[in-house]
């Protein structure tokens, strides 16, 4: 039976509406200071989230993307170098390493955790590897134990993909501190989102951090003395200010999109043809995404969308295996990215979904999948 209402895979409008008039005032603010670049709102933003995330530096920049790209930049990554990242993620990661001239090496992942594989890295290191650039997918942190451990052992440097994981812990630490440098995405969508592009760096290094503040800006450390080229990525105000706004709700945001997959998993347990994700310490659920066994996962989706339940599909196609990549990793083999995106299926989720509409969409989930 088709859903009365269309369900989302995110609505946004319930953290916007609860939001509003201080949201009001902060853009207000703003426009009236007529400060629009590296103003007070991001000087005080990238205190309040060093302070957050308990690191010692917080360079805020214009997306996720161009954070990794500056991260890679202040190691000194670079053409001849190789980085050792995951084929299952968003192609950013991936092209922030091409775009240094560097040549991403797809490890395969572990297809229960979807992240990078640590059992599988050290055989990819050769005397060209220089970084490890690990991504905590839809809000699990990866192993980074085991990963910081290969890397202090081999001479690596780590390069934290935290597009998808504000305010995830790793053992009583928040993702991003972890490694040498760790990059976050404000898209909309994420946890912790902006009302446009807007991203993050951090780290607890000094060196790095002066070399990263002075990519941002046309690597300039002083106006009109540039000593190397940079890029113009830099925080803007308005984001900031919105920003600001909403760091304080993140966590309680992350305990609700927690509380949500933990109900999926009630709801969904004992299914043999559905692998649900675990609620395991620190995951804060960017996405809830399950693995479909033994059936066309894309008919699938097609027939939620035809009955009123959205969903997605991330990603339909493994990053050693895209057009830019596909020749020169033809020999790659990552049986197990190759797998989840061919079943992976992620089901709505946001911090105030209400339980009837989850239940509807659980329902609509398995009636299709017991139809075949």
């Amino acid at each position: 039976m088709k859903t009365q209402t269309r369900i989302p895979v995110l609505d946004l409008s319930p953290q916007l509406e609860a939001l509003w008039d201080e949201l009001n005032r902060a853009i207000q603010g703003v426009l009236r200071g007529t400060h629009f670049i590296l103003g007070p709102e991001e000087r005080a933003f990238e205190e309040e989230a060093a302070r957050y995330l308990g690191v010692k530096h917080a360079i805020g920049v214009n997306s996720g993307t161009d954070a990794l790209v500056i991260a890679l930049r202040a190691l000194g990554v670079g053409p001849g170098d190789e980085v050792l990242t995951t084929p299952f993620t968003f192609f950013a990661t991936a092209e922030a390493i091409s775009h240094v001239g560097a040549t991403p090496v797809f490890v395969d992942v572990d297809r229960h955790s979807m992240n990078l594989d640590p059992a599988l890295l050290e055989r990819a290191i050769t005397p060209r590897t220089r970084a490890i650039l690990p991504v905590h997918l839809f809000g699990r942190p990866c192993a980074m134990a085991e990963i910081m451990d290969i890397a202090k052992r081999r001479g690596l440097m780590v390069v934290e993909d935290c597009a998808q994981s504000f305010g995830a812990r790793y053992r009583g630490r928040f993702t991003g501190s972890l490694g040498h440098l760790g990059c976050y995405s404000f898209f909309p969508s994420k946890n912790l989102g902006a009302c446009g592009d807007a991203g993050l760096l951090v780290t607890g290094d000094d060196q790095l951090a002066a070399t990263a503040r002075a990519l941002r800006v046309h690597g300039s450390r002083r106006k009109y003395y540039n000593e190397t080229a940079g890029y113009n990525s830099r925080l803007d105000e308005l984001q900031a200010a919105i920003l600001r706004v909403k760091l304080p709700h993140v966590e309680a945001w992350n305990a609700g999109r927690r509380r949500v997959a933990e109900r999926y998993g009630r709801l969904l347990e004992g299914h043999a043809a559905i692998q649900v994700p675990p609620v395991v310490e620190g995951h804060v659920f960017h996405q809830y995404t399950i693995q479909v066994r033994g059936l066309d996962r894309d008919r699938l989706q097609s027939r939620l969308g035809e009955e009123g339940v959205d969903t997605m599909v991330y990603y339909p196609v493994p990053c050693h295996r895209l057009a830019l990549y596909s020749r020169s990793h033809a020999h790659v083999a990552c049986p197990a990215a190759e797998r989840l995106s061919s079943e992976a299926l992620s089901l709505p989720i946001w911090p105030e979904l209400e339980e009837a509409a989850q239940a509807t969409v659980v329902r609509v989930l398995l009636d299709q999948v017991s139809a075949g």
